[in-house]
């Protein structure tokens, strides 16, 4: 190279280029075609990338090579061969102008600092690809530890470049970082929480990619799509996305339906009201009607066997309804639905069954009906929990029971009519 120089130099000053401005033409020429070289095999590099082994990825059977090429990892690789290049002709090239060489040497090694930093990157995007694909890390905040890692990397290349432009030790800026501490700590707040979050939602399984959370703070309420760093995003039912801080997930309550999903029931917990007025004793005639439905016969039987063992001890005229003890059409439907829940396919029999009487209220006399359905799948959830209440409403009345309801101008209309 020092031989080529010295003859690029000849053929100038032999065109008539003076003594004083050969050196300088010499150097333009010679980094100019240096330049291209350097583009060349940058090209050829990126050929070979795009070529053979590009065909020789996809050819493969292996998931991981894909990934490799999908995050440009060859590409950047790519960069290293100019690089190698230049910082081994440089040292001949400016062997004249020595004042040029430590700036150009300290550019190069910026510039590999730099594509160091870009291959290490995507390798780090492919490990955070392979890890979310397997069932271990599926529902962990994996993100937010690479998002960790990137960050750590970036201040280091930050660092190291800072430490080559000045010619100071990287430990001088550690220790410039080190008295910096309170303003660092007020740059970096979110990410600093974000981090501590991330690791106490982690360690305490607070929250899953996949989970369903309601954070009625943020109007959020849907499935966690990711875990991030410095957020976690929820995508709403209504297909809208909320973006929340993700250290308000340990500084804030919200509600995960994840225990819901595990136990494989979802609970229906909703009450029908009852027109006090409607209530009532059962008198023996009613009593036989009630015989006739087939969920109430053991039901009646046992029931009237007990109120007579009672009555008769008591010596209780039984003449008048009043006395003694005595069922009452309320109660029969309650049990009534009781027996209908136990005998509903869709029904879990080993969790919470029950139909209990709330306090009145002046809409009437809740009956709440509390059970879980056997799935979890919203639109079935709702199929299941409506078709028992259109049963339960329409057979309301063939106990002497009214649903309560606000009159309308129909109600009113009746009632006048009856006038």
């Amino acid at each position: 190279m020092e031989t080529i120089a010295k003859w690029v130099e000849k053929l100038l000053m032999g065109l008539g280029v003076t003594e004083v401005m050969a050196p300088y033409l010499r150097i333009i020429i010679l980094l100019t075609v240096l330049g291209l070289l350097a583009w060349g095999f940058y090209c050829i590099t990126r050929r070979i990338v795009k070529g053979p082994i590009y065909r020789y990825v996809k050819r493969s059977k292996a998931k991981w090579d894909d990934l490799l090429m999908d995050n440009k990892v060859f590409s950047s690789l790519a960069h290293i061969v100019p690089v190698v290049i230049i910082r081994i002709v440089t040292p001949i090239l400016f062997k004249d102008f020595e004042k040029l060489l430590p700036l150009i040497g300290k550019l190069t090694d910026i510039y590999l600092i730099v594509v160091i930093l870009m291959v290490i990157s995507a390798l780090l995007r492919v490990a955070e690809q392979l890890l979310s694909k397997n069932k271990a890390f599926a529902d962990k905040p994996i993100s937010s530890y690479f998002q960790l890692i990137n960050i750590i990397l970036y201040i280091a290349a930050g660092i190291l470049i800072l430490s080559i432009l000045l010619g100071k030790s990287p430990g001088y800026f550690l220790g410039a970082f080190g008295a910096m501490t309170a303003l660092i700590m007020l740059i970096f707040k979110d990410t600093i929480l974000g981090l501590v979050a991330s690791v106490q939602i982690s360690a305490n399984d607070m929250v899953r990619i996949g989970d369903w959370v309601e954070m009625p703070k943020f109007n959020a309420d849907g499935d966690v799509t990711a875990i991030n760093l410095n957020t976690v995003k929820v995508q709403n039912w209504d297909k809208t996305v909320t973006t929340i801080p993700t250290y308000y997930f340990i500084t804030d309550s919200f509600k995960n339906w994840r225990g819901m999903k595990e136990s494989g029931g979802r609970r229906i917990k909703r009450a029908l009201y009852i027109n006090a007025a409607s209530v009532q004793f059962v008198d023996p005639q009613t009593r036989e009607q009630y015989a006739k439905y087939q969920l109430l016969e053991e039901y009646l039987v046992t029931r009237q066997k007990e109120i007579d063992e009672f009555n008769k001890k008591q010596k209780v005229d039984t003449s008048v309804l009043i006395n003694g003890r005595r069922m009452t059409n309320i109660g029969v439907f309650r049990h009534y639905v009781i027996n209908y829940l136990r005998n509903h396919k869709d029904i879990r029999k080993d969790m919470a069954l029950m139909v209990r009487q709330l306090n009145i209220e002046d809409r009437g006399i809740p009956i709440e009906i509390y059970c879980f359905t056997k799935t979890t799948i919203w639109a079935e959830y709702e199929e299941i929990q409506s078709d028992i209440f259109d049963h339960l409403l329409a057979a309301v009345s063939f106990f002497g029971l009214e649903i309560f309801q606000q009159p309308g101008g129909s109600d009113i209309s009746r009632a006048l009519s009856r006038k």
